[in-house]
């Protein structure tokens, strides 16, 4: 199976993907993060993602960072918490557009790291991709990325690699 791999950032994603390689899935990673503000911290994220797959030697596909259109979604919702409906919006946004790309470009199914970070709701996160998943008819695959020893090799290649570990999930709503 060919799949995708939503990456919100090289720290949360980095064992996943070391994994996968190991297993020699067949899957690329994709940078889809129009959440992320301001655009000098995408920016980081993307290049500190690319050069973890480099090292893998897997291939990394950036969309467009479409953050007008991210605003313009999660108007209204600027001051929700961590784990709220802003998220719900912004979950389904991203999948539903990483799903989109995977139809028109020939992959089955895709996955991502979105729910590896403590900060965030891996059910919120499945949810989310359930209902993207029946719009546009291409599987997610979940996959946990904080148990079976994956936080502790996550936590021991951000130090390996000296990975730029970012404070914040991405959106500043109130910049």
């Amino acid at each position: 199976m060919k799949f995708l791999l939503l990456s919100c950032c090289a720290p949360c994603s980095c064992a996943v993907i070391e994994k996968l390689a190991q297993e020699q899935a067949d899957f690329a990673v994709v940078f889809y993060n129009p959440n992320i503000r301001p655009e000098a911290e995408y920016q980081k994220r993307r290049n500190e993602n690319e050069r973890v797959c480099r090292l893998h030697d897997i291939n990394f596909i950036e969309l467009e960072y479409d953050n007008e259109r991210w605003c313009s979604l999660t108007q209204g919702f600027e001051n929700e918490p961590e784990r709220g409906r802003r998220c719900d919006i912004c979950f389904e946004m991203r999948l539903k557009r990483v799903m989109e790309y995977a139809k028109s470009n020939g992959y089955d199914a895709i996955a991502s790291v979105l729910g590896a970070s403590r900060w965030k709701d891996l059910d919120q996160v499945n949810r989310a991709a359930q209902r993207a998943s029946k719009q546009v008819g291409i599987p997610y695959l979940e996959i946990e990325a904080r148990k079976d020893g994956m936080q502790e090799r996550r936590l021991q290649l951000i130090k390996e690699l000296e990975l730029y570990n970012q404070k914040y999930c991405g959106c500043k709503p109130t910049d």
